[in-house]
């Protein structure tokens, strides 16, 4: 198998520490991702009810990304390839909004309503972080 070959994505092993599980990339199992990071019982995420679309749309940029190292390979002009890169790049901040928009609608919206102080600062303040890594990644 060469470089090119190799499955890429994330695995529940590269995640341990952070509490999430994610099935392989291969899996055409239905698989309901969950966390119980903190010891609190396990719960969907904001994204659980699209998972299909957006398992799609990651596939697709990876065949653009796939795209992008052909031209590369082949000696495509700068501009071309920089196009791509560019496309990739927004279609990622596309998926970005999806997901962050699904997190505000269920995880952040479910710890506010369940009126828990600290859970609703928790969610809050990891809501900030998450934004200010979006906004420094443009």
């Amino acid at each position: 198998m060469s470089d090119r070959d190799e499955p890429t994505g994330i695995h529940a092993d590269e995640h341990a520490d952070a509490g999430h599980t994610c099935p392989s990339r291969n899996s055409d199992e239905s698989v309901t991702i969950s966390s119980t990071a903190g010891g609190g019982a396990a719960t969907s995420h904001g994204y659980a009810d699209e998972k299909k679309a957006l398992l799609t749309r990651l596939r697709r940029i990876e065949g653009q990304v796939r795209g992008i190292e052909r031209m590369v390979e082949d000696d495509r002009y700068c501009i071309d390839v920089i196009t791509q890169i560019s496309a990739v790049t927004t279609a990622l901040e596309s998926l970005s909004f999806r997901v962050l928009d699904a997190h505000v609608r269920h995880c952040v919206a479910e710890a506010l309503a369940a009126g828990d102080e600290a859970t609703a600062a928790a969610k809050s303040e990891e809501l900030l972080a998450a934004v200010h890594r979006f906004a420094r990644a443009r």
